[in-house]
């Protein structure tokens, strides 16, 4: 979960806002790119994440950075910035699934993560090898990006990019959102997600809710 590895006090201030920040409680735009050999083998996943904007603000109103507001961080700042966002728990799995033939593929541990401040958003982004290279081949290798519980509601935004994607295509399928928040509420004995608060116990719909980008390549 996002919070669990950020500052607490940007999760106190999201609670103070009250029930506008009911499930999901932190938007972010997600970029994906699928790194590739050359020869049709899926090498890893590089992810980009754009946080929304009220919660950058938050973030770095805790941090304490950015105080006159103009968007540019010192040196300092940045490392600030950086030592909060890259500080992942050991129990964080990265909200990423990566699937062939509908069973999930073993993932490596971060590598060449990265945070910066533009615009007014926090973007973190880092790479997530695969534990051994996959064939995407006619079937194809799928990618997902979604937190389990549905605190952090991820879209898949822009291109599908391929690194040495010789021969191969990607595909992009918007979640069915209306199905998710309907078996949502089925779960919830008729209570819409928007009326949980960010304590409660929430049920792992969080793959309901996610985009699927799809890798094939020809044989």
């Amino acid at each position: 979960m996002l919070t669990r590895r950020l500052a607490p006090l940007t999760l106190a201030a999201c609670l103070a806002a009250g029930p506008a920040l009911a499930h999901p409680h932190i938007f972010v735009e997600a970029r994906v790119n699928v790194v590739l050999d050359g020869q049709g083998n899926v090498l890893g996943v590089r992810l980009t994440w754009d946080y929304d904007e009220f919660f950058s603000f938050l973030l770095t109103a805790d941090l304490g950075i950015d105080p006159d507001g103009d968007m540019v961080l010192t040196a300092e700042e940045t490392e600030m910035l950086q030592a909060a966002v890259l500080d992942w728990p050991a129990d964080f799995g990265g909200d990423l699934m990566v699937m062939q033939d509908g069973v999930p593929v073993a993932l490596g541990g971060r590598q060449d993560a990265s945070a910066s401040f533009e615009g007014g958003r926090v973007s973190e982004s880092h790479f997530r090898p695969l534990s051994q290279p996959v064939p995407a081949g006619a079937k194809g290798v799928t990618v997902q990006v979604y937190d389990p519980f549905f605190y952090v509601a991820y879209q898949v935004v822009g291109d599908i990019d391929l690194t040495d994607g010789n021969g191969c295509s990607a595909t992009y399928l918007a979640a069915d959102l209306n199905s998710a928040y309907a078996m949502v509420e089925e779960l919830l004995y008729g209570r819409p997600a928007s009326d949980v608060g960010p304590e409660e116990d929430f049920p792992e719909v969080g793959y309901a809710f996610a985009d699927t980008v799809t890798v094939t390549c020809a044989a």
